[in-house]
């Protein structure tokens, strides 16, 4: 898995990127009551907000990592949120294909993240 500074991870699976928020981000937000996913076949740019995610303590938006196009969501999270509580590891958000996966080369693996949140 990659890592963003904005604790989203990023997980291959074939030819597609599949993006959620870290078990920090999940914890920071505390109890996740609503979320909203993008339509799929949006093609996105990096840094698109593309999901909103909403919490008992805040609002956040989630953002593209990359430049691509939005393939799959995970339609489970829009009943039960707080599956994003439960295993964020597990409780992705959305799928995207992009050109060229060796632009995840660029993110951060799991020490360097490990580092950035201390």
């Amino acid at each position: 898995m990659k890592y963003t500074k904005e604790h989203e991870w990023l997980r291959v699976e074939g030819d597609l990127v599949v993006v959620g928020i870290t078990e920090h981000a999940a914890t920071q937000l505390g109890d996740v009551v609503f979320i909203e996913l993008p339509e799929i076949e949006t093609v996105v740019a990096e840094g698109d907000e593309v999901a909103v995610i909403e919490s008992v303590k805040a609002a956040s938006d989630i953002s593209a990592p990359m430049d691509g196009e939005i393939v799959a969501v995970n339609e489970k999270l829009v009943d039960k949120p707080g599956l994003v509580n439960d295993d964020p590891t597990a409780a992705w958000f959305f799928k995207m294909k992009i050109e060229d996966l060796s632009v995840l080369d660029d993110f951060m693996d799991e020490d360097e993240y490990q580092d950035l949140i201390g």
